[in-house]
């Protein structure tokens, strides 16, 4: 049994995954206090929240939808993130525990301003995470490490017209168009001809300065986490919809989650894969790792996710619980894995 800790809980945020990290971290909460440990949640948008707070949150889970882009700009402009490396919340801390997804919380801004704080928190280092997060970054990082990842290109940034027979001839039909620094689908679509490109790009760049048209790999849909130097079973995910989107990954129902029923010369091939991309990004504490599954059986990394939900439908959760690792003490090695990082970085 750990000794007890004064732990912050980082969640909410601005980010379009707001009401996702609402629901993770309350649910970290609840597991942490279950282990004895004094635990605060602290929502940079709305600040600590009161018990009673958190039950109404907890309560109304997650949308089927992500918040207005209005929503997020009014809560924004009250953040206390340019306050929050001095509150008492974060110095007092033993550890924070990084519940936030997207924006500020999962680019390495937040790990940034608590490295120079001080205080030891979970998941992936500044470096890491903003590497990560960069999805064209990150794919020239993971093909140079032999990671399988399907061909891309960006988006024109300087109001230069899109060709999109070019893109079709680059890529072929159907191609993925996605912001290149969001997560949970958010502003994602697939576009299978010429004629509806332009507007999914346009609703990408609602979201990111950034947008990246990427092949379409058909086939499973499979993820790996990674705990520590564990790679958890390979969870295979079947929704109901053609695209695996914000509305089935958080909506009770929606998709079907399971471990893959996969040969063991391909599990080990996953596996490599996940470690190859964990080691490559430089990443720390525990993450998943996304790919897609072709019927030629070749797996093709889609992405590295750094902060990955811990929500009720969420799928480390899943994958820990499938080798044996019940939600609680999910969340207490985690917390252990970013205590004993402070402790390798101070000898």
């Amino acid at each position: 049994m750990f000794s007890p800790l004064r732990i912050t809980v980082l969640l909410g945020g601005v980010s379009a995954e707001r009401d996702v990290s609402l629901s993770s971290g309350l649910r970290i909460a609840a597991a942490l206090r279950e282990q004895g440990h004094t635990v605060t949640c602290l929502d940079p948008a709305e600040g600590v929240l009161t018990r009673d707070t958190e039950q109404r949150l907890l309560a109304a889970g997650v949308g089927s939808a992500p918040p207005s882009l209005e929503a997020l700009a009014g809560l924004a402009q009250r953040s206390l993130s340019p306050v929050m490396g001095t509150l008492p919340e974060i110095t007092g801390a033993d550890c924070v525990f990084l519940a936030l997804h997207g924006g500020q919380g999962e680019d390495g801004t937040v790990q940034a301003l608590l490295d120079m704080v001080g205080v030891p928190y979970t998941g992936s280092g500044h470096l890491a995470s903003a590497l990560a997060m960069d999805k064209h970054l990150s794919k020239v990082v993971l093909r140079a490490a032999g990671v399988a990842t399907a061909n891309w290109i960006m988006a024109p940034t300087d109001g230069t017209a899109l060709d999109a027979d070019a893109v079709g001839r680059t890529l072929d039909w159907p191609v993925v168009v996605k912001p290149s620094k969001q997560g949970s689908t958010v502003g994602l679509s697939i576009v299978g001809e010429p004629a509806a490109l332009a507007p999914a790009v346009a609703d990408a760049f609602r979201y990111d300065d950034e947008v990246m048209i990427e092949r379409f790999v058909p086939g499973q849909e499979l993820t790996v986490g990674i705990l520590g130097d564990q790679v958890l079973p390979t969870i295979e995910i079947q929704p109901v919809k053609a695209l695996y989107d914000y509305e089935c990954k958080y909506t009770p129902g929606m998709a079907r989650e399971f471990v893959a029923d996969l040969s063991p010369d391909l599990q080990a091939k996953l596996a490599d894969q996940a470690r190859r991309a964990f080691g490559a990004l430089k990443l720390g504490g525990y993450a998943r790792i996304d790919f897609r599954l072709d019927p030629h059986g070749q797996p093709w990394c889609l992405e590295a996710n750094t902060l990955p939900g811990m929500t009720p439908t969420s799928l480390i959760p899943q994958a820990a619980a499938a080798a044996g690792v019940l939600f609680p003490d999910l969340c207490e090695r985690i917390v252990q894995l970013a205590l004993a990082h402070r402790d390798r970085s101070r000898a």
